[in-house]
């Protein structure tokens, strides 16, 4: 068992303006979609038009990177409280 901590990785992808930017950083986790914006790789579609996907602490940093290279500030990270209810 690891203590390795999650993350939850979300988009607000209506207001992604397609500059690919987060692709061009991390590739293994950003793919452009035919609508011209940018999708989390495997990401789940949410019903307000955000997708969001859990990652491990070892994907954060190329997450962190692609967030910080988006113009228009849509990518965001949180930690997950490993507690469950």
């Amino acid at each position: 068992m690891t203590n390795e901590k999650k993350y939850k990785l979300e988009q607000n992808r209506p207001e992604c303006i397609g500059c690919s930017a987060c692709v061009a950083v991390a590739p293994d986790y950003w793919e452009m979609a035919d609508d011209g914006k940018s999708s989390i790789i495997k990401g789940k579609k949410r019903d307000d038009g955000w997708e969001e996907r859990e990652i491990e602490q070892k994907d954060f940093q190329h997450n962190k990177e692609a967030a910080d290279s988006c113009p228009v500030n849509v990518i965001h990270l949180t930690q997950i409280d490993e507690k469950k209810e």
